[in-house]
C-alpha cells in the first residue's frame, strides 16, 4: 500500500515558509529562532525555492495529486507561494541602493573617486565569489595557528599571484554563531572572495566558543589574532600597518568590541603589550548590548549569556556584562565604523543597531557609515545571494575609502565635515 498523499498539508507548509520569508512570523521569544530558520535561506535563495516547488508541482500534478477539491486548493496556495517567492527575490535585487547610500551619507558625496582611487583592477571579469569559492583562493598551506589553543586556528585568503613583498590592506573576518559555534568555514565567503580578488589578504579565524569556554575566551582569541597579523602577516604580503576587522551575529559583536577596546590589557592576558588596534570596523547584524533587560529578545538573551556564554549572573557580576558591550566602550578615538543590519531582522531587533549607530556618531570623531537594510533577515550576506554581493561590495568600497584617506591628503575631518 503506498504512502497517503497530502498536497493541501504540503501546499500550507510551503505557503507559510514563504510568508515567513517575506516578513518574519515570530519576532518575540523563543519563535524568532525558528523564523529565523526557516526566512533566512528562504529570503536570500527564493529563486531556488521557486524553481524545485515548480518542478516538484508538475511532478505531482502528473501523478495526479492536484485532482479534487483538496488538490485544487492545494495548486491555488502553490501559485501564491511562487507569486511570494517571486516579491522576496525581487526586494533581495532591488536592496542596493540602501547600501550605496548609507556610503553616502556616512562618508560624504564625494567618497566613491576617493575609494576608486585605492581599489586595484580586479584580476579576472566575473561575478563576485559564491558562499562555496574558497578554494580558489586558499592554499591549504595558508591555513596557519594564531595561539595556543586547539580553535585558534586561520585560513588566509590571498590571491595566488599577490606578490609576499607587497603591503596589501588586511582584514580580519569573525565569524558569527552566538558565541557557541565560532566556524570560520564557510561564512563571509562572497565577502572574503571579493576582497582577495582585489587585491586584500583576508584572515578568517575560528575561535574558542561556549559552553566549553567561557566570556571572555572569544575576545581574547580575536585580540590575540590582531596581534599574530601585526607581527605576521608581512610574511604574505599583508599591511600590519593596515588592519581592518568585519564579522556579523556574535561575530559582529566581537567586531565591535575589538575596535572599541584596541589594546585593552584586561583582554590580552600573557599578551599585554601586543598591538591589537584597527583602522576600521565593519559589524553586520552584531549584539552590540548586553545588560539591558527590556525590549523585544532581551529577558531570554540575557538567560542565554548566564547559562551558556558568560557563566555569571547578571545580579551578582554587572560590570562584566558592562565591559562587554561595545555600546559601553565608546571613545572619540574610535576608528570609522561601517554599521550593516537587516529590518526583519528576528535573532537580533534592528532598534539595537540603531541605538549603537546612534550613541557611536555622538561620541566618535571618525566617520560612522550605517546600512539599514529593508527586509533583510539575520545572515544576509552569508550566501551568493544579489544582497550578499552587495554587501560584500559595499564592504570593499568603505574599506578602500579608509585606505585612500590614510594615504592622502584626504581626512575624516573632511569627509565629516561634507556629511554634515
Amino acid at each position: 500500500m503506498g504512502r497517503k498523499r497530502r498536497p493541501l498539508l504540503r501546499a500550507a507548509v510551503e505557503l507559510v515558509n514563504a510568508a515567513n520569508g517575506v516578513r518574519p512570523l515570530g519576532r518575540q521569544g523563543y519563535l524568532t529562532i525558528p523564523a529565523f530558520a526557516f526566512g533566512w535561506p528562504t529570503s536570500e535563495m527564493a529563486p531556488l525555492y521557486l524553481a524545485g516547488s515548480v518542478l516538484d508541482a508538475v511532478r505531482r500534478g502528473w501523478r495526479g495529486d492536484f485532482a479534487g477539491r483538496p488538490g485544487r486548493i492545494a495548486l491555488l496556495f502553490n501559485v501564491i507561494t511562487w507569486a511570494l517567492l517571486m516579491l522576496i527575490h525581487r526586494r533581495n535585487v532591488a536592496s542596493k541602493p540602501y547600501f550605496e547610500s548609507a556610503l553616502r551619507d556616512g562618508l560624504g558625496e564625494d567618497y566613491a573617486p576617493v575609494a576608486a582611487a585605492s581599489q586595484p583592477a580586479r584580476r579576472r571579469a566575473g561575478v563576485i565569489g559564491t558562499s562555496w569559492s574558497r578554494r580558489r583562493y586558499v592554499e591549504k598551506a595558508n591555513t596557519v595557528r594564531y595561539g595556543p589553543h586547539r580553535a585558534n586556528t586561520a585560513d588566509i585568503w590571498r590571491r595566488h599571484d599577490l606578490s609576499r613583498d607587497g603591503r596589501a590592506p588586511v582584514l580580519l573576518q569573525v565569524p558569527g554563531g552566538a558565541w557557541a559555534i565560532g566556524m570560520r568555514r564557510p561564512q563571509a565567503y562572497p565577502l572574503l572572495s571579493h576582497l582577495a580578488e582585489r587585491g586584500w589578504v583576508c584572515v578568517s579565524i575560528g575561535y574558542r566558543v561556549s559552553p566549553r569556554h567561557s566570556w571572555p575566551a572569544h575576545i581574547v582569541d580575536v585580540k590575540r589574532a590582531l596581534a599574530w597579523i601585526k607581527e605576521n602577516i608581512a610574511d604574505y604580503g599583508g599591511d600590519p600597518d593596515f588592519v581592518c576587522i568585519t564579522g556579523g551575529s556574535a561575530g559582529g559583536h566581537l567586531t565591535a568590541l575589538a575596535a572599541l577596546t584596541q589594546n585593552d590589557r584586561q583582554y590580552q592576558p600573557d599578551f599585554e603589550d601586543a598591538d591589537t588596534s584597527v583602522v576600521a570596523a565593519v559589524p553586520v547584524y552584531g549584539r552590540y548590548d548586553w545588560f539591558s533587560t527590556e525590549g523585544a529578545g532581551r529577558p531570554e538573551f540575557i538567560a542565554f549569556l548566564q547559562r551558556l556564554v558568560v557563566k555569571k549572573r547578571y545580579a551578582d557580576h554587572p560590570q562584566v556584562y558592562r565591559d562587554a558591550s561595545p555600546i559601553t566602550q565608546l571613545t572619540p578615538d574610535a576608528p570609522p565604523f561601517f554599521v550593516l543590519h537587516g529590518v526583519d531582522d528576528s535573532i537580533i531587533p534592528v532598534p539595537e543597531a540603531r541605538a549603537f549607530v546612534e550613541a557611536l556618531r555622538e561620541v566618535s570623531e571618525s566617520p560612522v557609515a550605517y546600512a539599514e537594510i529593508p527586509h533583510a533577515q539575520h545572515a544576509f550576506d552569508f550566501f551568493g545571494s544579489p544582497r550578499g554581493h552587495y554587501t560584500a561590495e559595499a564592504i570593499e568600497r568603505f574599506l578602500s575609502w579608509v585606505h585612500a584617506t590614510r594615504t592622502s591628503s584626504v581626512g575624516f575631518t573632511h569627509a565629516k565635515s561634507t556629511e554634515a
